[in-house]
């Protein structure tokens, strides 16, 4: 068995590791992925220790220089991950002592690998957080420009999956956009939180050397260092919480998604997804499927199981670093993965479905969907208390049903046996297009708010693509 893993732990240990030792041990089949947040980290860290002066600036750029060159190696493809190594750090100063040579020994000074892991992980967990909220970001924009163009298309609203009252296909999308928005404030509030550099901290109480923490954390785009060295190699919420906003983000999708699915089933026919988007059978050939929507509606447990299983490691861990820590790249790199590909697949068939109106509004004005507008005109003409007004509406329904009508099909007689005072102004409220048209309130779903919320959003997105 290789002993390179030796040589880096130094004089301690005389023996290699068990071959179950190392199969537990080694985290390089993943953690292979911090490999340019652990260089970007390295070069600050020896930038900050010649400014010190604790190593000479000829060393430093010769780390440095060193650490270009392997960055490069890795982008490349060429550079070799050695499993004796363990994990990405040892793998990169391994390498960084081939092609520096012996300055590489002095870049560990005044410094842990895990102080070392929790900086990387902070940095990875920061950029994927960028680029969340640019996916979630475009993903609000495919969403605005349909609410846009579809601001007057009638659809039924539900409660309980029942028809309630009428809204429109673009005040439904425009739902989502503001679900994405808070997401996307979630992700921003982990940000802003996980925004404190670790390095320095050493093992766990910080180090005698006169380093200045100050620095690497400006150099690394940090907001400041942590103020207590236990506390920077232990904590994981930065994680927890980011993991938390993906399965809320991932929930949202699962929504959506659902809606899909039900939405091109032949018994609603609402939508139309294109061959891009769906798959056929291996023996029906009448089958189109939306799978795109299905595996994304099927992400979520992917994305919810990796924060219960984080929550499940850091439970009873006492101060300050343990193995077990080892556990939380994985499920972490997998759940952002799984949900960048999710937020992907979303945009793509949003911006590539299309509505069928005429069924839309058909289902819209079936099972007395403008019975509240009923009920509401009672109020507001002939100043009837709502509950009676609801008890008068309900009637009229039941007498409806009973004659196998909706309720602008019924004559004004009919409704007038039930109360005489209904005057022939009550059809002006009974067609599904007067009804969302009459739901001026905001937030409401009449044309003009959705159109206008739409243009507003869509100002406010596109502006920050622009600038993003």
């Amino acid at each position: 068995m290789s002993s390179e893993s030796n040589k880096m732990w130094g004089g301690r240990f005389a023996m290699s590791p068990a071959e179950i030792m190392e199969e537990i041990n080694a985290s390089i089949a993943f953690d292979k992925a911090l490999a340019p947040q652990d260089i970007r980290g390295s070069k600050a860290h020896a930038a900050m220790l010649a400014g010190a002066g604790i190593i000479t600036k000829v060393d430093a750029e010769a780390i440095i220089a060193g650490l270009d060159k392997v960055a490069a190696e890795i982008a490349a493809g060429t550079f070799e991950f050695k499993r004796a190594l363990e994990d990405v750090h040892m793998n990169v100063e391994s390498r960084l002592k081939d092609v520096a040579g012996a300055a590489a020994g002095r870049l560990h000074t005044a410094r842990s690998r895990n102080d070392q892991v929790a900086t990387d992980f902070r940095l990875w967990v920061r950029d994927e957080i960028d680029a969340l909220n640019a996916a979630l970001r475009d993903l609000q924009i495919a969403l605005a420009r349909k609410a846009e163009a579809h601001a007057a298309t009638v659809m039924p609203g539900f409660t309980h999956l029942q028809p309630a009252q009428p809204v429109t296909f673009g005040h439904h999308l425009l739902a989502y956009v503001e679900m994405f928005a808070r997401d996307r404030g979630r992700f921003a509030d982990a940000r802003k939180r996980l925004n404190e550099s670790p390095l320095g901290s050493a093992a766990l109480a910080g180090t005698s050397f006169p380093i200045d923490r100050h620095a690497t954390a400006a150099a690394l785009g940090f907001d400041r260092p942590m103020s207590n060295s236990l506390d920077g190699v232990s904590d994981r919420d930065f994680a927890l919480e980011t993991l938390s906003a993906a399965t809320i983000t991932a929930i949202h999708l699962s929504r959506l998604a659902e809606e899909i699915v039900i939405w091109m089933t032949p018994q609603f026919g609402f939508v139309t997804l294109s061959d891009k988007f769906t798959t056929g059978s291996s023996i029906m050939p009448q089958k189109r499927n939306p799978d795109a929507a299905e595996l994304a509606r099927a992400k979520v447990g992917r994305i919810a199981g990796a924060f219960q299983s984080l929550v499940m490691v850091m439970k009873g861990l006492p101060l300050a670093y343990s193995k077990d820590m080892q556990e939380d790249k994985e499920v972490t790199f997998d759940a952002i993965a799984s949900l960048k590909l999710a937020i992907a697949a979303m945009t793509g068939m949003i911006a590539d479905l299309e509505p069928v109106p005429e069924r839309m509004r058909a289902a819209a004005g079936r099972g007395f969907s403008t019975a509240t507008d009923l009920a509401d005109w009672l109020v507001r003409v002939l100043a009837m208390p709502f509950r009676d007004a609801h008890h008068v509406t309900g009637s009229i329904v039941k007498l409806a049903e009973s004659r196998g009508c909706d309720l602008e099909a019924l004559p004004l007689d009919a409704m007038q046996t039930i109360e005489p005072r209904i005057t022939q102004d009550v059809y002006t409220v009974l067609s599904v297009e007067n009804s969302v048209e009459s739901r001026t309130s905001y937030g409401g779903t009449a044309p003009q708010n959705v159109r206008k919320m739409a243009q507003g959003w869509l100002a406010c997105l596109e502006l920050g693509s622009k600038s993003g």
